[in-house]
């Protein structure tokens, strides 16, 4: 995972802007590290490079490492004197277009956004997403909505969930969308967004390693046709708290692990798939699906998956969106 800002400048001027910058932003400035060993360390760890000088040096720079806008990091130059801010890479997904409005704040310069749906005012459909918690899924097709908000079209949102606030110019909801949120492979052709709303409920055997569980995580998914970043957290009986493997694999996917006694999970509200054997062990006649109900606080979308010693529950919990996808 990304984290932090780095920066680097050319000359003594430029050096102590980015000092000053540093102070405002935080993260590190470039001593005496060759620059083509700093950009791509930098470009692999940090979630945004600024570059206080040349743009034609940045963008040679960062040229060997630019992959998709999807995950790329955001990329400015500012001049030395601060007076023009340029974010050249990931404007939206990657905030450079944000962060670029921050460091012109601080300079007092300007901000050279060249983003179309910025300039004219209009949806921003990536970074709705980005704003709302939900994952991009096809970044090359972000550009076919823009390009009709661009000539005048309305674009549709088929959004499965509330959204509340004023609704863009020249959007609307229904179905089929345009861009579509959901957590469900599909082989539609619109934008599909995913939505951070699914908790796992997991039981294992004593001892079960961190590799089992992704396997069985990764089958899961397939043959529920779920989208694995669709999931935000996991749940289980308190009895593995200590399990090492299931806090590996929790950790990897920067999850929040929550645990119930037998208790607090037969006190879950629904219709779960009983066990009379997991009952006389621990006390309770299902983990992973009564544990993920409880944890969502909603439904159970994948009732009881068994593989390799592992169980595994979906259930999604309560999501509320706004149109909101402008910062402030």
């Amino acid at each position: 995972m990304r984290e932090g800002i780095a920066l680097t400048a050319f000359t003594a001027r430029g050096k102590a802007l980015a000092e000053r910058l540093k102070a405002e932003l935080g993260g590190t400035v470039r001593t005496e590290e060759d620059l083509a060993d700093w950009t791509q360390a930098a470009f692999n760890a940090r979630e945004a490079l600024i570059f206080v000088g040349a743009a034609g040096i940045a963008m040679r720079s960062v040229a060997p490492y630019i992959r998709s806008k999807a995950t790329d990091p955001a990329i400015l130059c500012v001049d030395e004197t601060g007076h023009w801010v340029i974010p050249l890479l990931s404007g939206h997904l990657g905030g450079a277009n944000a962060l670029a409005l921050r460091v012109a704040a601080l300079t007092g310069g300007e901000a050279v956004i060249t983003t179309a749906t910025d300039l004219n005012g209009l949806f921003a459909v990536d970074l709705w997403a980005k704003k709302q918690g939900m994952t991009v899924l096809q970044p090359e097709r972000i550009k076919q909505v823009s390009a009709g908000l661009l000539r005048g079209e309305d674009i549709v949102v088929d959004c499965p969930y509330p959204v509340t606030g004023s609704i863009p110019e020249h959007v609307c909801l229904g179905s089929p969308g345009d861009v579509l949120v959901s957590y469900r492979k599909t082989d539609s052709d619109a934008l599909q967004l995913v939505p951070r709303v699914l908790t796992l409920g997991v039981g294992c055997k004593r001892g079960t390693s961190s590799d089992t569980l992704e396997q069985a995580f990764k089958a899961f998914c397939t043959e529920h046709g779920i989208l694995p970043m669709a999931f935000t957290s996991a749940a289980s009986i308190d009895l593995k708290r200590d399990e090492a493997g299931l806090l590996r694999f929790c950790k990897a996917h920067g999850w929040p692990l929550h645990f119930y006694s037998a208790e607090e999970l037969r006190g879950a509200e629904g219709a779960f798939t009983a066990s009379a054997f997991v009952e006389s062990v621990i006390g309770v006649d299902n983990v992973c699906e009564r544990a993920a109900a409880l944890s969502a606080g909603g439904r159970l979308v994948e009732r009881k998956y068994v593989r390799d010693g592992v169980t595994f529950a979906a259930a999604v919990h309560y999501a509320n969106y706004e149109w909101s996808w402008q910062d402030g």
